[in-house]
């Protein structure tokens, strides 16, 4: 007798993940600008003999685009899908990074650093990442919200180094024409992979019921007034103005103070800004293991808990930070860039965790208006840590306020409730 086997069928990837894969190449791409202020701060003060001020302003305009974009993105998104919206916005970060070669005057670096780059890289970035986890996934939402949110990590600690060492040698202008070449070369990967809506190749979301669709958003809306109404929703309720309060301690407290004025501030001490900046792309490295643990952990504990827990342990690590500057890298300093790593963007998983939990198929939308938020909180701390540096001739109170604040928010983010009307 003849016993006839058949091979075991191999199991597809289900599509979400080739889509969330294309998703963190985008992310990844666009966050060569995000590593470009704290190391182009001081070439630009030696070449134009602009003040710390005037640069950070550029920045602090750039971050406040950066998030009040984001939630007339996501919008756009639902209007017109996010291949085109991410498509264009990475060439708007390409020309605005190219164009800061041929600058002579600094309302030309508030131009292409500030408006172009901050419209470019708010039209992705964060509510980018929130977009692609409520279309694409039911299961590992949390899981995959941690993983995209570290692309910006990764980002970080690919172009940090490169982008440091080609200022200090080639100079800051191959730096900026090396991060708009970055943006350009995800370009393709975009329009050819990226798919707007599991429906659209004819499967559901990872996780969802077989046959199940998710409920579009109204195409006919205008994308700007689709925004305005949902933030008008939201802000007749308590736990937004909590969210966004503390997402903008969030802000201030990272890029807007870490992430612009940590190379900088290590300079003002003897260390060599090569150095400095291979320190904040090690927070890099542990922000990738810090926010991907909290993408899994937002999947099984209380968003609010670990939002709580975040703030608190960032708020006590930077009040002891400006002991710890020197020349050289000493050890307590490598404590403090492992420990801040792992905190550093570990609110995002759990802050659109609660905003899905709290607002439902308007929480992209609303997380766009809190991460807007985070950014204002950075702008001005961006241009407040550089005044303060301009006139105290250090930068301590900037650390000690910012470690206050996040004190603060760790407080506010306990007292969320899980209602629209708490």
């Amino acid at each position: 007798m003849t016993v006839r086997t058949t091979p075991a069928t191999r199991r597809r990837v289900h599509r979400a993940w080739y889509v969330a894969a294309v998703a963190f190449v985008a992310i990844l791409g666009a966050a060569g600008f995000r590593a470009t202020p704290g190391v182009l701060i001081t070439p630009l003060q030696e070449e134009f003999g602009w003040s710390a001020g005037t640069i950070s302003s550029a920045v602090s305009i750039n971050l406040v685009l950066y998030g009040l974009t984001a939630p007339f993105a996501a919008a756009l998104m639902d209007r017109f899908g996010m291949r085109r919206v991410v498509a264009a916005a990475l060439l708007l970060i390409a020309a605005g990074s190219g164009l800061t070669v041929l600058m002579t005057a600094s309302w030309q670096l508030l131009l292409f650093w500030g408006v172009l780059v901050g419209l470019g890289t708010g039209s992705m970035a964060l509510v980018f990442a929130a977009t692609v986890v409520d279309r694409w996934f039911v299961r590992h939402r949390g899981l995959v919200t941690g993983v995209l949110t570290a692309a910006g990590a990764t980002g970080q600690l690919i172009f940090l180094p490169l982008l440091a060492h080609l200022a200090e040698g080639p100079g800051w202008r191959v730096a900026s024409l090396t991060v708009a070449g970055a943006a350009l070369a995800v370009v393709p990967f975009v329009w050819w992979l990226l798919r707007d809506r599991p429906e659209e190749v004819g499967t559901t979301a990872l996780g969802a019921e077989p046959g199940a669709v998710r409920p579009a958003p109204p195409t006919g809306v205008n994308a700007a007034v689709r925004a305005v109404t949902v933030f008008a929703s939201a802000a007749r309720t308590r736990p937004f103005w909590l969210l966004v309060g503390g997402f903008a301690i969030c802000g201030a407290s990272t890029n807007g103070l870490v992430g612009t004025h940590f190379i900088p501030a290590a300079h003002d001490h003897g260390m060599a800004e090569p150095v400095a900046a291979s320190l904040l792309a090690v927070i890099g490295i542990f922000d990738i293991v810090g926010t991907v643990a909290s993408g899994w952990l937002s999947d099984r504990i209380d968003p609010k808990v670990l939002l709580g827990v975040y703030y608190g342990l960032r708020g006590l690590s930077l009040m002891v930070l400006p002991g710890l500057f020197a020349a050289t890298t000493e050890p307590s300093m490598l404590i403090f860039i492992v420990f801040y790593g792992l905190d550093w963007v570990a609110t995002v998983p759990p802050t659109v965790a609660l905003c899905r939990k709290i607002y439902g198929t308007d929480g992209a939308v609303v997380f766009g208006w809190v991460f807007g938020s985070h950014q204002v909180g950075a702008a001005i701390a961006a241009v407040g840590a550089g005044l303060t540096r301009d006139h105290l001739g250090a930068y301590d109170l900037a650390w000690y306020a910012a470690g206050a604040l996040c004190l603060l928010a760790a407080g506010m983010s306990l007292a969320i409730g899980h209602a629209r009307g708490r």
